[in-house]
């Protein structure tokens, strides 16, 4: 460029210039406006909200989708019956169990909007891994959402993913902060915006507190700053005194945590699921029990509904849902539905949107 044009070059810039601060208010240059977050997000107190920052605080239960698959859409609407806001839903990346594919998600999602519920959806193959004959490794399951991503772009506001089931047995739980913060950025360099939930080693009880002390650096970690930290609460919470420290560890802290699993009983202990009720409910803490129904293998005293009947509650059913602190009584629905005229769009799997 000769000297000449490079003078009109900057005479023009600083024209420009010029006149943009005379238009700004003050005489400063206008700041581009941060685009709205469309979706669940982690507030900077640690809490879980939506696109019109109110509080979101799960009340639900647990379905068994990779095992009962036709029988999600009906236990979806019985569960809202009964007061529930949120499934959390197993799906499979088919290692072990069938693979949920894309068209099988995204049906799974609709089924959660037409009966509006918030889904969190998990990926259960992971389940132990380390201890488990057949369980695969956290970063299997990035892999699957990677593959299901078609099923899931624009559902921010409906869905939180959990990106994998109990992932570590009482095996290998040293290495969780760094498989974790590896797949949770994976899964934000391949576009996902979605608020993230991971489930803490130890069969998901964190029994060693390896995901309470590492939990801070994992959410730095999170370009989104967007991750949700589930406990399951079984027989290593048998006392009120462990519930409340556990929990009040994360609120302390600010940093989001949810009860992912819990039940009255189990072969590991006796849980106090009075304790998880009262306490979440005291600290604003969502919780998701297992089961609603279909438990097998010696654990059928999980299940909520005898054969999938919600006219025939089980006493770890009633409890759940009708007793004190329980989810008719708490569960608040997603703001997302409020308005009640709304219709669900098309998210059928002919429907579902690809990306590029």
């Amino acid at each position: 460029m000769n000297p000449r044009a490079l003078s009109a070059a900057v005479l023009a810039v600083a024209a420009l210039l010029a006149a943009l601060l005379v238009s700004a208010p003050g005489g400063t240059t206008p700041a581009a406006a941060p685009a709205a977050p469309d979706g669940f997000r982690v507030s900077d107190s640690g809490r879980l909200v939506e696109s019109d920052d109110s509080d979101f605080v799960m009340r639900g239960v647990n379905l068994g989708h990779a095992w009962y698959p036709g029988r999600t859409g009906a236990s979806m609407a019985d569960v809202k019956s009964l007061g529930a806001n949120t499934v959390r839903v197993a799906l499979g990346t088919g290692d072990r169990w069938t693979r949920s594919d894309p068209a099988d998600v995204a049906a799974v999602v609709e089924r959660c909007r037409a009966n509006r519920l918030i889904c969190v959806l998990d990926v259960h193959d992971t389940t132990g891994y380390g201890e488990e004959s057949g369980a695969v490794p956290l970063s299997r399951a990035v892999d699957y959402w990677i593959g299901v991503r078609s099923a899931l772009k624009g559902q921010e506001r409906y869905v939180i993913i959990n990106i994998a089931n109990e992932p570590y047995g009482r095996t290998g739980a040293s290495g969780w902060t760094t498989d974790t913060k590896a797949a949770v950025q994976k899964l934000r360099a391949a576009g996902f915006t979605h608020t993230l939930m991971v489930d803490a080693p130890d069969w998901g009880q964190d029994r060693t507190f390896t995901m309470r002390d590492n939990a801070a650096s994992v959410l730095a970690a999170d370009p989104e700053r967007n991750t949700v930290f589930s406990v399951h609460m079984y027989g290593v919470f048998d006392t009120a005194a462990e519930v409340r420290a556990y929990l009040s560890h994360f609120v302390a802290a600010r940093l989001p945590v949810v009860v992912g699993e819990f039940g009255h009983e189990h072969t590991d202990g006796d849980p106090d699921e009075e304790a998880v009720l009262a306490t979440a409910e005291d600290l604003g803490v969502g919780y998701l029990g297992w089961s609603w129904s279909g438990n097998t293998d010696g654990v059928e005293y999980l299940d909520m509904a005898a054969g999938f009947d919600p006219a025939a509650l089980t006493t770890w059913g009633r409890r759940i849902f009708h007793g004190a602190n329980g989810i008719a009584a708490t569960a608040k629905e997603a703001s997302v539905y409020a308005d009640a005229g709304a219709s669900v769009p098309d998210r059928s799997p002919a429907a579902s949107r690809h990306l590029p």
